[in-house]
């Protein structure tokens, strides 16, 4: 049918990111800021259009460094 599963290191890095994602997201629309917010929601969302493993963990990686940079 042409469905392939993911790994589960890709399973375990969306879910990883997926709550930091929903952690920053809380921390950045309770400090009313902006960008920690919008980087919250596309840390939660990436894993769905990224199909590599690899490719899933260094876009995580290179959000959570923007976070890091942009926290409030």
């Amino acid at each position: 049918m042409g469905l392939t599963l993911p790994s589960p290191l890709y399973i375990f890095g969306a879910i990883v990111f997926g709550l930091i994602g929903f952690v920053a997201y809380r921390h950045g629309k309770k400090a009313a800021v902006p960008r920690v917010k919008w980087l919250g929601v596309a840390l939660m969302l990436y894993p769905y259009v990224v199909p590599q493993t690899w490719l899933m963990y260094l876009v995580g990686v290179l959000l959570c460094t923007a976070l890091y940079v942009y926290k409030a």
